[in-house]
């Protein structure tokens, strides 16, 4: 995965929720970039990307619709590998600081990546393809609709295509609260953020058994799963040297699709194709 963006400044301070009831991120790419991506825990979610999409996905240099691409780190990820990249994102401050970031990263070939402000609503207006891979990485756990959600996408996918997905995993983060002594929120399931303020917990958080069923309703079939980050977010201290933190790493990629260690990985990655034929 390419090296993290570079800070740039993000000036808006409205965090409330759209009319859709979904979470979008103007005023908050400098807490994103320095929360999630230039911290262990960024940086370890990167590092098992890398390492699975290869693995999950068949690349022969298709064109690429990212959705959500946020800081941008994923549409670099698939233009440094010849593909054509239109990455779509509703904040103006994430979409910016993306490009910003791009056009400093000497291994981006020229013109691989064009940038559209839509959120994914309007994408069958405005990207209706069809697409032979899309990209949807950390965005249904900020709508208010994800079922629907996940309905578009499949409207947008090519018969045959694929539909590379990750989404934060309700499950697991029911696990994390009762690991931290939150035991009367694990119980009553009260897990979704309220997307106030600066918190960046997610409002619909997804659970495998709704990307099985919501799948299947849109002709999509899972074809891999993996967790990203099954061991990391439990540990009760964090790796204190380079040599641990390659260990962890070795221990992420041995059992991430393993079951039932895939299962608690903080994200779950899937893999669906797209059916050939009518259902």
């Amino acid at each position: 995965m390419s090296s993290n963006p570079q800070s740039i400044n993000s000036q808006s301070n409205s965090y409330a929720l759209t009319q859709a009831g979904d979470r979008y991120f103007d005023g908050l790419a400098e807490k994103f970039s320095r929360s999630l991506y230039q911290a262990p825990r960024g940086e370890l979610r990167l590092a098992m990307l890398d390492y699975l999409l290869p693995e999950m996905l068949s690349l022969e240099g298709q064109r690429v619709l990212d959705v959500g691409g946020g800081l941008g780190q994923q549409a670099a990820w698939f233009a440094e590998r010849g593909h054509c990249v239109s990455m779509t994102e509703p904040s103006a401050d994430m979409l910016n600081y993306a490009k910003n970031w791009h056009r400093d990263v000497k291994s981006l070939p020229e013109g691989a990546i064009t940038y559209l402000q839509t959120p994914l609503q309007l994408l069958t207006q405005h990207a209706p393809g069809p697409w032979p891979l899309i990209t949807c990485h950390a965005v249904l756990e900020w709508l208010g609709d994800p079922q629907a959600a996940l309905a578009a996408l499949s409207n947008l996918l090519a018969p045959g295509g694929q539909l590379s997905l990750m989404v934060f995993n309700r499950d697991a983060l029911r696990f994390s609260n009762a690991v931290k002594g939150n035991l009367e929120k694990a119980l009553s399931d009260r897990l979704a953020g309220k997307g106030k303020r600066q918190r960046l917990t997610p409002i619909s958080p997804v659970s495998h058994a709704e990307i099985e069923q919501w799948g299947a309703d849109n002709g999509l079939m899972i074809d891999a799963v993996a967790g990203i980050r099954v061991f990391q977010d439990y540990l009760r201290q964090p790796p204190a040297t380079p040599e641990e933190a390659e260990t962890l790493l070795a221990l992420e990629k041995q059992y991430c699709r393993h079951d039932p260690h895939w299962r608690l990985g903080r994200y779950l990655l899937y893999t669906l194709t797209k059916s050939e034929t009518p259902e």
